[in-house]
């Protein structure tokens, strides 16, 4: 039996060559193309302008993947918790969180985490393995899909996903306006997959992304940090930081073991940002480990010779976790210590807490 390959696996080059190796003209991969990621189509006998011979032959030697949730919650706050069963079995999670029609879908990367960074609830669930390149896009595509026909009642106020004012962007509810890979996994540890996914949601022909809407999550893994900055160097880049000290680094997130903050600082500043774009920070504060005012003051000078602003994410306490949220107190005068030295800083608001979807909640349900 001939195995056939997943056409969302492929970016518009991969597949103007896989179809020239079939002996087809080059100009047929941009019509399969817009076929697939602007028409939404589910099989090849939908793609009407093509001939029906070159649709058989496409069937035969190809498929086209799909994603449905299997299940949908839905917060308080509108935020929207969906639950991806995988072909072998394995699942997924995606969050959706609409900010005033301009919604930002945080998708995942893999299944389950390696990382094992000790404040995270998705990290307790080990790396099963690495989603594929469509697995990434068919959360998207699936997430789309339900927004069209079920947009938002409810829309949260703005966050720091959406802070430039930027103008001209669709406000439709039926429009995803910013991607955060910062779901399940560890994007950096699955580039062979991400950056394929990542140049199909930012093709003219694809998804239609603006590149200055497609973020990039990491804890920190300096040498895929400059692979990305040199194969996709127009990304948003959001580095997991959540320490001042190698000490506790060390203690609270393997990886800097490996990779101690001032390489990561390094690599920060070599990352190639576009115009006035900046590195965002990404700062869990844990209640009395990391949120005192000299752990700002440190943070201050770790960052100051880099183009910064800071999420500063007070934890979400879960069973099983020693780690406690932060007072109120501790997280204004965070927020205060950095807001009058001129950083941008935002403190992130706790959206989708009822529903396990807030930031180091996602678990895949497994085994069920």
């Amino acid at each position: 039996m001939t195995h056939r390959i997943d056409l969302k696996n492929l970016t518009l080059p991969a597949l103007e060559q896989f179809l020239q190796g079939q002996g087809k003209e080059r100009f047929r991969a941009l019509q399969v193309f817009k076929w697939i990621y602007q028409q939404d189509v589910a099989n090849f006998e939908e793609m009407t302008n093509i001939s029906k011979t070159l649709r058989t032959e496409l069937a035969t030697s190809a498929f086209i993947s799909n994603l449905e949730p299997e299940a949908i919650e839905e917060g308080n706050d509108g935020t929207r918790k969906y639950l991806f069963n995988l072909a072998d079995g394995h699942a997924v999670e995606s969050v959706l969180i609409p900010i005033e029609g301009r919604n930002t879908l945080c998708i995942s990367s893999q299944v389950g985490c390696a990382m094992a960074c000790e404040f995270c609830l998705t990290g307790t669930f080990k790396l099963a393995r690495n989603l594929t390149t469509a697995e990434i896009v068919n959360q998207i595509m699936a997430v789309k899909r339900d927004l069209a026909t079920n947009p938002p009642a409810v829309q949260a106020e703005l966050n720091d996903f959406d802070d430039d004012g930027d103008e001209g962007d669709s406000t439709s509810p039926a429009a995803i306006r910013n991607i955060v890979l910062m779901g399940m996994g560890e994007p950096l540890h699955n580039l062979d997959n991400v950056i394929p996914a990542i140049r199909i949601m930012i093709d003219g022909n694809g998804l239609q992304l603006s590149n200055r809407r497609v973020t990039v999550s990491t804890c920190g893994l300096v040498p895929e940090m400059e692979r990305l900055g040199r194969e996709i160097p127009n990304v948003n880049l959001a580095v997991s930081l959540n320490a001042t000290t190698d000490d506790l680094r060390n203690r609270i997130m393997p990886v800097n073991r490996s990779y101690p903050i001032k390489a990561l600082l390094q690599a920060c500043s070599e990352f190639p940002l576009p115009g006035r774009r900046k590195v965002t920070f990404e700062y869990v504060l844990l209640g009395g480990v990391n949120d005192s005012l000299d752990d700002a003051k440190r943070l201050l000078r770790l960052i100051s010779d880099i183009p910064n602003k800071v999420n500063l994410i007070p934890f979400n306490e879960h069973e099983g976790c020693e780690f406690r949220a932060p007072t109120r107190a501790a997280i204004d005068a965070f927020h205060k210590y950095l807001i009058d030295r001129h950083v941008t800083v935002i403190t992130r608001d706790s959206r989708g807490g009822d529903i396990s979807a807030a930031c180091g909640q996602l678990k895949g349900k497994l085994g069920k």
